[in-house]
């Protein structure tokens, strides 16, 4: 049985990795589909930019995330300002943090499945008097749908386990920024909470499989609807 505490952190590390993933999902799908399709040359520099996240210390990105959006920076106090956004030390920080760290496994997947899509059949679609924006909702997004959802698969997990860029942009607030791993760091620095640290693990690795196991099977029944028949 879960107690208040482990429950308030438990939803809020749902809402913070659900929010990073859709919030990131559109933004993904473009780029994916600028480095699956662009034949520009510099798409090389967007592509190391966009896995950047991958081989950069976390506290880094979470220090030049507080430096580039916290209140007192020209962005930030923009934001606030005018639409009343705040990201540091909010919960909308964190969420924003663990997009930033789940993007290239977001993007990755969904580029994979574009560079794998046969052209000619989009081509097919459009000769059949198809427009652009048609064929991309009838035809490419749905042979895409595996990596798509194998691309948010991955970066749920990635934001849901996020812990460097989150505890320096957005601290370890309870409530509000103190996801599973901050509160598992928390309880493993308390005298006598490695029983309430290990039961979030072991619900952290649930959730993780969980995630898992639905994703294989969402995926297995799109590829059988996808099979001709």
């Amino acid at each position: 049985m879960l107690s208040s505490a482990q429950a308030e952190v438990l939803s809020l590390s749902l809402w913070v990795a659900t929010t990073a993933v859709l919030a990131s999902l559109l933004p993904a799908l473009a780029v994916a589909w600028f480095l699956a399709r662009s034949r520009w040359r510099g798409k090389m520099l967007v592509d190391a930019l966009v896995h950047l996240p991958l081989v950069l210390p976390p506290v880094v990105t979470g220090y030049l995330l507080l430096v580039g959006l916290g209140r007192n920076s020209l962005v930030g106090s923009w934001l606030a300002e005018t639409f009343g956004l705040v990201f540091a030390f909010q919960w909308t920080g964190a969420a924003l943090a663990g997009a930033i760290m789940g993007f290239p496994l977001l993007v990755r997947p969904i580029r994979l499945s574009l560079e794998a899509i046969d052209t000619r059949v989009e081509a097919a679609a459009a000769t059949l008097g198809a427009s652009p924006v048609w064929v991309v909702l009838t035809v490419t997004v749905p042979l895409a749908l595996p990596g798509v959802i194998a691309g948010m698969v991955l970066a749920f997990a990635r934001a849901l386990g996020e812990f460097g860029a989150t505890i320096t942009f957005a601290s370890n607030i309870p409530g509000e920024t103190r996801t599973l791993p901050i509160a598992i760091y928390t309880f493993i620095q308390v005298p006598g909470g490695e029983n309430e640290a290990l039961q979030l693990i072991l619900i952290s690795i649930a959730v993780s499989l969980s995630a898992l196991i639905v994703s294989e099977l969402i995926a297995r029944r799109v590829k059988r609807l996808q099979a001709p028949l």
